[in-house]
């Protein structure tokens, strides 16, 4: 799992017949610290998020597809939660 932001939304309008009715997201990864982390991607969103959350994303095949009901479907990144406040705890790896 990664944590990211929406920074986009994306409109294809040709897609795989198991997208449709689902919105499709640009989330830029970030490290722990708020900082970019490589380069964004798409991701299905299951939970309603938009420009500016900060989301949990899931980034591995068949997680993705469960998280957005869609077995079978090829789908490699799904938005599954919001992030509201992250606490680090200084020495603790």
């Amino acid at each position: 799992m990664l944590i990211a932001r929406v920074v986009g939304e994306l409109t294809a309008t040709q897609k795989h017949a198991s997208h449709e009715g689902r919105k499709l997201l640009l989330v830029q990864p970030l490290n722990l610290d708020g900082s970019d982390r490589g380069d964004a991607v798409v991701a299905m969103d299951a939970v309603d998020a938009g420009v500016g959350d900060k989301v949990l994303l899931v980034t591995e095949g068949f997680s993705a597809m469960t998280a957005v009901g869609r077995p079978q479907s090829p789908i490699d990144m799904a938005i599954v939660g919001f992030i509201d406040h992250i606490d680090l705890i200084p020495g603790v790896d």
